[in-house]
């Protein structure tokens, strides 16, 4: 893992304190836990001051989250600073793009997506667009492999990407009206690409009967308990053989 440092002493604001929602809402999170274990509710608390932040965490609430949970400085910084999804420097006014990087959505087109980013935003990533309005960075698997090549804006994934509708994307948060997270092609979520390929003709049953044909099951649609269903597919236990030693025995 690289060295993440927090941004220099220009970018830093004087202060943070939580909006009245905010500071309501970690309070609670605060009193779910046992006295003694405040400090459960870092993370939580850190993100919705990165969310109040615009995208990134500050050193000032850093220490503001510090101090409600009476934890030190440094405990806080820690854990800013190990985990990735905790900006440390100012991110795109509109959006922040994390073009997955591992080995499926390479073999997929992401150097196609990382050339996009750094024509349009940035040569570099973690730099602001000319406009403020994007940044982008590369991370590691999204858990969206089955639809690669995919990026993660803010908290939606957006995936089967190309050159074309991922510059569309970046249109729609340019002018404020983000596309619908998800496939950007003509894909239900992870079901194949031009719709269902199972299970949506006739087959045979049993002793050569023809059952009628039945379309393909949608997300949308509940599943029906049939017969087959309730059938026991592992085989049926055998009877205890003889103990050998009663063998001949009367």
């Amino acid at each position: 893992m690289s060295v993440r440092r927090l941004a220099p002493k220009e970018q830093q604001p004087e202060s943070f304190a939580f909006s009245e929602e905010n500071l309501a809402w970690a309070k609670k999170q605060i009193a779910q836990y046992p006295a003694g274990r405040q400090a459960s509710a870092a993370i939580a608390i850190l993100w919705r001051a990165q969310e109040q932040n615009g995208g990134w965490i500050s050193e000032a609430a850093i220490r503001t989250v510090a101090d409600m949970l009476d934890m030190p400085y440094i405990r806080m910084l820690e854990i800013a600073t190990f985990y990735t999804m905790f900006q440390l420097q100012p991110v795109g006014r509109k959006a922040h793009i994390q073009v997955c990087g591992t080995t499926p959505c390479r073999l997929r087109g992401a150097e196609d997506i990382l050339a996009v980013c750094k024509s349009r935003i940035h040569h570099e990533p973690f730099h602001l667009s000319k406009d403020g309005d994007f940044s982008w960075e590369e991370v590691e698997c999204l858990g969206s492999c089955v639809n690669a090549p995919m990026v993660l804006i803010w908290k939606d994934t957006y995936e089967d990407l190309t050159k074309e509708n991922f510059g569309k994307v970046l249109d729609g948060f340019a002018s404020g009206q983000p596309p619908k997270p998800g496939p950007q092609i003509d894909r239900q979520f992870s079901a194949p690409v031009g719709g269902p390929t199972t299970l949506n003709t006739a087959a045979k049953g049993d002793g050569g009967r023809r059952s009628a044909a039945q379309p393909a099951l949608t997300d949308a649609d509940a599943k029906k308990p049939t017969d087959t269903a309730s059938r026991r597919e592992s085989p049926m236990p055998k009877p205890p053989a003889d103990d050998a030693t009663r063998k001949g025995k009367t």
